[in-house]
């Protein structure tokens, strides 16, 4: 995400404290060599099996993962009459899944003639991340979706105090927080459960999937009789190397406003 999100250098919005121009096309596109083996299954069996894939790097969309045509079950996917056209990387050819009673309509897509400062895509290939049902980098599965190799999460215990209010009303306090600090984003503070107001917090149905932490579980917040839907949330089970934000609870809405050291910061 750091190089095609936020203001990051093949966004839309990056930045203008640099001392270069980039002279291109206003959608960008940079590929790099994925460097592990990946594999894609749908009900036990193998669709997508790569040590060759590339990430295809594209202003303001995640990264996608392409696999040389060879790296794909031949007999899994079946011609599609479906096409989309993209400005900068050609006609789509899609191909459908079908997997035993399984069907995945337009799971496969591929440029069959891309442009010449394209040129480099042709033979690759992409499936659809969702018409799956689990990939694997190497032997561990994969959640949301295969890593950024420039994107970064750091945590970072701190001694700032970290007062949160949802309408002006203090819900949360600590001086023994963690800051995470991921690439693109503003700084999440995340407090321990002890010093946070469990009273006005209560369980929301909301969860979302982050590949670098894991799955997170959303909380409400009360003030007065109003219930403000998803103003926290927090990692019950976080990835190993996230550990640290075990059970922590951390505060983004439009109603919070967070304060390190009565700093007023973006939340």
């Amino acid at each position: 995400m750091s190089l095609t999100l936020s203001d990051g250098p093949l966004s839309e919005r990056r930045g203008d404290r640099v001392n270069y121009r980039i002279d291109g096309p206003e959608n960008l596109l940079f590929a790099n060599t994925f460097p592990r083996r990946v594999r894609a299954v749908v009900a036990g069996e193998t669709v997508l099996d790569t040590t060759a894939g590339m990430l295809l790097h594209e202003s303001g969309l995640l990264p996608q993962l392409y696999v040389p045509e060879a790296n794909l079950c031949g007999d899994c996917f079946q011609p599609s009459e479906h096409t989309t056209v993209c400005p900068f990387k050609g006609v789509a050819t899609y191909r459908t899944l079908r997997l035993g009673d399984r069907i995945e309509k337009n799971a496969v897509w591929d440029y069959r003639a891309p442009p010449s400062g394209a040129s480099w895509m042709q033979g690759y290939v992409a499936l659809r991340w969702d018409a799956v049902d689990s990939w694997f980098d190497e032997d561990e599965e994969v959640i949301g979706h295969l890593r950024d190799p420039y994107h970064r999460v750091d945590v970072r215990r701190t001694a700032r105090r970290i007062e949160v209010y949802l309408r002006g009303q203090l819900i949360a306090r600590s001086s023994a927080a963690v800051v995470l600090s991921e690439t693109g984003l503003s700084n999440r503070y995340y407090l321990p459960p002890d010093q946070v107001r469990a009273d006005l917090l209560h369980s929301s149905p909301t969860e979302t999937i982050c590949p670098y932490k894991g799955t997170a579980s959303y909380l409400s917040g009360e003030v007065g009789s109003e219930m403000v839907d998803d103003v926290a949330w927090r990692y019950r089970e976080p990835l190993d190397e996230m550990a640290i934000i075990a059970e922590k609870v951390s505060f983004s809405h439009p109603l919070i406003e967070v304060f390190a050291d009565d700093e007023l910061v973006d939340s």
